[in-house]
């Protein structure tokens, strides 16, 4: 709660999730390290702000998929809150749609972050079902 995004939320009763990549992973770590209260994060990062469908809060230009939310609910779970959101919309840029209109996130170069660290996704591992796919037959 005594976070400046907390309070613009909780206020709004809006969010962004913009997904990150591999290009703005250093944009999202500053982002992640430094308050909005002390800083204009879009500006020192070179981020462009582009107008939202659904809600009034800015989305990333240059991030590959921005999920718009409204919040419904707020959880309190001891020192962090939880916010409980319903998604309004899913913008992905159009260069990561495929020639059969579906969204390509490998296409995204996209990051994860885990245990204090950034990583590179983008590797398939499995694909849905596969571990109880009957194994063809040789013939």
């Amino acid at each position: 709660p005594e976070r400046h995004s907390y309070r613009m939320i909780k206020e709004s009763g809006e969010f962004v999730i913009n997904l990150v990549t591999e290009q703005l992973v250093k944009a999202a770590d500053y982002c992640g390290v430094r308050s909005g209260r002390d800083v204009d994060k879009f500006k020192e990062m070179n981020l462009t702000k582009e107008k939202a469908k659904n809600v009034k809060c800015p989305i990333i230009k240059e991030s590959p998929v921005a999920i718009e939310c409204r919040v419904k609910e707020i959880k309190k779970l001891g020192s962090h809150d939880m916010f409980v959101a319903e998604v309004l919309s899913i913008d992905a840029d159009d260069k990561y749609i495929d020639d059969k209109g579906a969204f390509d996130i490998s296409k995204c170069d996209l990051i994860t972050y885990a245990n204090g660290k950034y990583f590179s996704l983008g590797k398939q591992v499995g694909k849905f079902g596969y571990s109880v796919q009957k194994k063809k037959r040789k013939k």
